[in-house]
Formats: C-alpha cells, sequence, structure tokens
C-alpha cells in the first residue's frame, strides 16, 4: 500500500495545504484519554509558519497515485541539528507506513547534511507518538538531560496547554 505513495520535498504550492493534515490528523487524538480536545482545539500550524519552518529547514510530504498530499513531517534545522517540528498523516491514510517513511526521509536529509543529531517533542505514552519514535531509533531525553533548547520547546508546549507530564523529547544521534 505504501508504494502507491511518493515522499518528496515540499514546494511552496504545497504549503496552503498542511493546516487541513494537520487537522485531520489530530482527530486521532480523540480517541487517547485525556487528549481528546485537542482534536478540536484550533491551535495548529498556520500555512506561515509552515513557510518560516520551509525557508530554514525542510518538509516533505506525501501524496497519493492521485498527487494528492496526504501527509507531511516539518523539521527545522541549525547549525548542527534538525528539529521535527510536525509529523502529521491526512486521517483517510494512516496505517500505510508514511509516517515512518517521511520520518526516514527527514533522517535521510540530516545525514546527508551533515548534522549530529535529530530532536524532537512529543507524548511519552500515546502509542503513536514517543514509542513510534523508539522504534525508528529515537531514544527519551531525561529531564534533568534536555539542555536549555528542548526545555524551553516544552515550556512552550505547557504554556499552550499541553499536559507537561505527558511530554518528553527524543533525540536521534546520526
Amino acid at each position: 500500500m505504501s508504494d502507491s505513495f511518493v515522499i518528496r520535498p515540499a514546494i511552496d504550492a504545497d504549503i496552503d495545504l498542511l493546516p487541513a493534515i494537520e487537522r485531520s490528523a489530530g482527530a486521532a487524538v480523540r480517541e487517547v484519554s485525556g487528549l481528546d480536545w485537542i482534536a478540536d482545539s484550533d491551535d495548529i500550524t498556520t500555512a506561515d509558519q509552515h513557510r518560516q519552518l520551509m525557508n530554514s529547514g525542510v518538509i516533505f510530504v506525501a501524496e497519493d497515485r492521485n498527487t494528492k498530499l496526504v501527509a507531511f513531517i516539518t523539521c527545522e534545522i541549525r547549525s548542527d541539528y534538525m528539529h521535527i517540528w510536525e509529523l502529521d498523516v491526512h486521517a483517510e491514510a494512516q496505517r500505510a507506513g508514511l509516517g515512518r517513511r517521511l520520518v526516514q526521509a527527514a533522517i535521510d536529509h540530516a545525514c546527508n547534511s551533515g548534522l549530529g543529531e535529530i530532536t524532537l517533542t512529543t507524548f511519552g505514552d500515546v502509542a503513536f507518538n514517543a514509542p513510534f519514535y523508539e522504534k525508528l531509533g529515537f531514544r527519551i531525553v531525561a529531564i534533568e538531560n534536555l539542555g536549555p533548547r528542548l526545555s524551553a520547546i516544552i515550556e512552550n508546549e505547557v504554556a499552550s496547554g499541553l499536559p507537561r507530564e505527558r511530554r518528553c523529547a527524543m533525540k536521534m544521534i546520526l
């Protein structure tokens, strides 16, 4: 099934479609105890925010055989690391391996760019979050080892309403 999808770098014309994919993907948390409110939240990444991230990193998209975008990963690149800000798969395309393929595209890009690590923040106790990334080689960063950058990201997430006790940072050393 995943062979019927193409993974490619996003182009500017794709960006306006990403918020709708994020909204659809968010419906998956409706089934997670205590996080169902996120599915109805208006706090999604805007097209302008995606454009800014595309200018400071890379966005990969997945399109089906009809060239309809169904998933994306948004990554910011700094001097020696990549940070994954968003990974979303439209509800209709979930469970086809697209999340894994998009993360692999980001890993390949980071390796080819000579970066030293990839980081992200996610829910530690949601099966399609931290356990998913662990299967791909990411490891949870202990609270005492977060450092200022990852600590600040988690603090911003908590300020936006996400429960601190359920958030974690993860890292892959390349």
